[in-house]
């Protein structure tokens, strides 16, 4: 330990000195000095990873409870309708279309189908301005309206007459709302096919008029649905002519 009041001289590197003693007398020559310990390679570039397309994604989608081919295919705009949707998985699904589980792995392939073109495009198109734009997709409720409401849609679809009210009135008329509904009573109960669902429709009924796409439960109330107006439009002309037992 050095004594108080004194400094210890600093020790001056041999390079440091060689440099002083160029310096001394002439102009010094001062070059930066790079040796291997305080230099490193520069790290090679690395290469993007391009994120998928969506030509080359691959897009799928899992059956929910309730849904059809139909359904589906309109939901996610698959070009060509569920019947394209249906030819794409028809090893997954098997040889009836209507017959889809909760779970199952859809592909859906092709390009999306162009949207209808709605009030706000159209207003857009001819140089208007518009506050929203409107959703493409459509959800319905898992309730009598959403219900009826989807059925509509499918009814349109395969060409189907009814409206709204001629659904809901038959409806509460033939079992409530009740989609589980069933009559165990009178004469078709009797003959051993009694009438079951929304709309009360016997089994026989519900094969023969059946609308693809939809569930084959008798119970599922869309399915229900579809089945009994196009029942009740081939023998009455709509579901709206109808105002009691059919």
């Amino acid at each position: 330990m050095p004594a108080l009041g004194k400094h210890r001289r600093s020790r001056t590197s041999p390079l440091a000195r060689r440099l002083i003693a160029l310096g001394t007398g002439s102009a010094a020559l001062a070059l930066p000095l790079v040796t291997a310990t305080t230099a490193g390679a520069a790290p090679a570039p690395q290469q993007a990873v391009k994120a998928p397309t969506a030509a080359t994604a691959k897009v799928t989608h899992t059956v929910a409870k309730g849904e059809s081919l139909a359904k589906i295919a309109d939901a996610r705009s698959v070009s060509g309708g569920w019947k394209a949707l249906y030819k794409t998985n028809r090893a997954t699904v098997g040889d009836n279309p209507s017959l889809i589980h909760p779970g199952l792995k859809l592909k859906l392939s092709g390009k999306p189908k162009a949207a209808a073109p709605t009030a706000s495009t159209e207003k857009k198109a001819s140089g208007e301005t518009t506050d929203a734009v409107e959703t493409a997709a459509k959800s319905y409720t898992n309730d009598l309206d959403g219900w009826i409401r989807e059925a509509l849609d499918v009814m349109a679809q395969n060409g189907i007459p009814g409206s709204y009210d001629g659904i809901h009135r038959n409806i509460m008329r033939e079992s409530g709302g009740n989609p589980q509904a069933i009559n165990n009573w009178d004469s078709n109960a009797a003959a051993g096919t009694p009438s079951k669902g929304l709309l009360q429709v016997i089994a026989p009924t519900f094969e023969a008029y059946h609308v693809p796409g939809t569930s084959t439960d008798p119970y599922d109330p869309v399915a229900n649905i579809t089945a009994a107006c196009n029942y009740a439009a081939d023998r009455y002309g709509s579901i709206d002519n109808v105002n009691g037992p059919y």
